[in-house]
C-alpha cells in the first residue's frame, strides 16, 4: 500500500474514531435495514411442488388374473411406458380388474404426459 493510499484511510477511520456516536447510528441503521429486508425476504419452508399420478383401471369380467395380466395390464403397460415424463410405474392385476399406476416426474406438465 503506497503512503496515499494509506493517508486515505487514516483520514476516513479517523472520522469513526473521533466521532463514536455517528459509528454507532450508522451501525444501527445499517442493522435496521438489514433487519427489514429479511423480513421481506419470501422463503418458503417447503416449495410448492406438483407429483402428479394417472390411474388406468380396466375390467374384464370373469377373467382370472394370469389372463388379465397377459391380455390386459402388458399390453397396457407396453404402451403407457411410451409416454414422456414418467418416473416410474407399477401395476396390479386381479381377478377381472387391472391396475397401472403412472408416477410422473416432479413437477412435469400431465397434459404433455399422454
Amino acid at each position: 500500500m503506497n503512503s496515499t493510499a494509506g493517508a486515505v484511510m487514516r483520514k476516513f477511520t479517523d472520522i469513526f474514531v473521533e466521532r463514536p456516536v455517528l459509528a454507532t447510528v450508522i451501525s444501527l441503521v445499517i442493522l435496521v435495514l438489514g433487519l427489514r429486508s429479511l423480513a421481506s425476504l419470501p422463503v418458503l419452508q417447503y416449495p410448492y411442488t406438483q407429483n402428479a399420478v394417472v390411474t388406468v383401471n380396466t375390467a374384464y369380467p370373469g377373467a382370472d388374473a394370469n389372463l388379465v395380466a397377459s391380455f390386459i395390464t402388458t399390453p397396457l403397460e407396453n404402451a403407457v411406458a411410451q409416454a414422456n415424463g414418467i418416473d416410474y410405474m407399477t401395476s396390479s392385476s386381479t381377478q377381472g380388474v387391472s391396475t397401472i399406476s403412472a408416477n410422473l416426474r416432479l413437477n412435469y406438465d400431465p397434459s404433455k404426459a399422454f
